[in-house]
């Protein structure tokens, strides 16, 4: 692919059509978390640099090609606008009655931004001539949205068959730390993985089997493990019918000799706002829910993680959110960050919930990477070929 930073010479006074991933939650049109914002801040402060004029695509939500006040762009406007220290003018013109090709004329700011996207059906679609309008706005694209690429839109995909196209800081930091955890391995190499649900990520955790060194199950996944080993896991979150899923990976994991790592104690509570009291994995009751790992086997996976040279983290190991079940995610979180302040360790963690868990602890900026990206990240390691990617390449 080539990167933006590669033209940084032949910027000036350009007009770049700017591909961002700015689909942040709102409450009441305001921002409730910045990071996706935080962090294509480079790329932008990159182009402003070097004298480029920039024109901004991005969406919040799904609106379904109708026009919703409430997921309009301006909240995230505004916050650019006081990041940057930049005048940023949101174009609230319908796109499809818009005969101004230079949307720069009579602008005071050198930095627009389109209204979401998503209020144009056409966007979702993937169709044509709607690439042909965004592209008609620029001299250049750039796509800085990860998060995004796996989908086939026109802002996307479409749109870099009418423009020179190029990838963005952020996305190129993407793919590097991606494939450090997936091609270019230091090993050994460890993943933790959790959430609910064990069908959603069974794609990813039998691309990794063949990769990794080891695999530790943490969560709610954990259960299904735990019930396919006949241990009561009481009123537990698990998912049905998926025994021969955790055999399948049993099997596959023993013939690429991938060690399989889950809980030998746990933290438990009669309901999810109650304390914890810590079991053997042998003496949970049927009234119990499983909110946390115990210290067992926090100190398991502590070892795990001081034996590895690179780790992925994928789901929290509790319920974080209630202070009584924080510590097994907490103390993995501060054992990676140990190893990373010595340089001993390359760290990557995604998803929502394993996102939120730093961010709580305050240790997401000592990972070496952290990624916000979601469906795409999970393709990713899927071994999928993401279409924006694709598209550049």
């Amino acid at each position: 692919m080539k990167t933006v930073e590669s033209i940084a010479k032949s910027l000036n006074g350009k007009k770049i059509i700017l591909r961002l991933d700015l689909n942040v939650p709102l409450n009441k049109q305001k921002i409730t978390d910045t990071n996706r914002i935080d962090k294509v801040i480079p790329t932008l402060q990159f182009l402003i640099n070097n004298k480029a004029k920039i024109l901004i695509l991005s969406h919040i939500g799904r609106p379904k090609g109708k026009v919703i006040k409430e997921l309009s762009m301006k909240p995230i406007c505004e916050y650019l606008e006081n990041k940057l220290n930049q005048s940023i003018y949101l174009v609230k013109t319908d796109i499809n009655n818009f005969r101004e090709k230079d949307l720069f004329d009579n602008k005071k700011a050198s930095i627009l931004m389109l209204e979401n996207l998503r209020f144009y059906s056409e966007e979702e679609k993937n169709n044509e001539e709607f690439a042909k309008i965004l592209a008609s706005f620029g001299d250049l694209y750039v796509n800085d949205a990860f998060s995004c690429s796996h989908r086939r839109h026109a802002s996307i995909f479409s749109i870099t068959k009418y423009l020179p196209s190029y990838a963005g800081i952020q996305l190129m930091a993407e793919i590097t730390a991606l494939r450090k955890i997936t091609k270019d391995i230091t090993r050994p190499i460890t993943c933790i993985i959790g959430g609910s649900k064990i069908s959603t990520k069974i794609n990813v955790i039998k691309n990794l089997i063949y990769r990794f060194d080891n695999l530790i199950f943490v969560g709610g996944m954990a259960n299904n493990i735990l019930k396919n080993k006949n241990f009561q896991i009481g009123k537990s979150i698990f998912e049905q019918n998926c025994d021969h899923i955790v055999e399948d990976i049993f099997e596959l994991s023993k013939k690429e000799n991938c060690r399989i790592i889950y809980p030998i104690d746990v933290s438990v509570s009669k309901k999810i706002d109650g304390k914890g009291n810590v079991k053997k994995i042998s003496e949970v009751q049927e009234d119990d829910l499983i909110l946390d790992i115990g210290p067992d086997t926090v100190n398991m996976l502590c070892k795990t993680i001081e034996e590895s040279r690179t780790v992925l983290w994928n789901g929290p190991a509790g319920y974080f959110e209630n202070e009584n079940f924080k510590k097994g995610s907490l103390e993995i979180a501060r054992k990676i960050v140990e190893k990373n302040k010595k340089n001993e360790i390359y760290s990557v963690a995604g998803g929502g919930d394993t996102v939120a868990a730093l961010n709580s602890f305050d240790l997401t900026k000592h990972f070496s990477f952290v990624s916000t990206a979601g469906g795409a990240f999970l393709e990713f390691l899927e071994g999928k070929e993401l279409p924006g990617i694709n598209a550049l390449e």
